[in-house]
């Protein structure tokens, strides 16, 4: 699976963290930025990887600033996208499973980063449930 990541200065040194687990899982990194911890615009970097999401380059995407609120609002701009903000490992079971979410959205300053690795894997894991859930989701399609 092509997965496009992407973080502000915030995010930088957990996204880094993220693109060598996604790597060691099988998958393949798209790095839409930033390359470095200084000071860059969030929303600049979330339309990177929405765009190569909507494009079809990458399946999904994960997008990481200081807390991840800033990168879930600027992605959830698109009507194809639901980027979801994570905090705990029930929030990113429930994005994939009730909402298909096609982005992870998380907080460089706020996650501990074996948590972050952890909710990572189980977004990567976890399959859309369909059911009930497509109907929402179709209605904001």
């Amino acid at each position: 699976m092509k997965i496009a990541v992407g973080s502000d200065h915030g995010g930088f040194l957990l996204k880094q963290e993220v693109a060598r687990l996604i790597t060691s899982l099988g998958h393949e990194v798209l790095d839409m930025g930033c390359y470095n911890e200084d000071s860059v615009d969030y929303p600049d970097y979330a339309d990177k990887v929405v765009a190569e999401i909507e494009a079809g380059r990458g399946e999904k995407g994960v997008l990481v600033c200081g807390t991840g609120i800033g990168m879930s609002i600027a992605a959830n701009r698109s009507r194809k996208i639901r980027a979801a903000l994570c905090h705990d490992l029930e929030t990113t079971r429930l994005s994939r499973e009730h909402n298909d979410a096609n982005i992870l959205c998380m907080g460089g300053r706020v996650l501990d980063t074996n948590l972050a690795l952890s909710m990572v894997k189980l977004w990567l894991a976890t399959a859309f449930t369909d059911g009930r859930h497509q109907r929402r989701i179709d209605k904001m399609s």
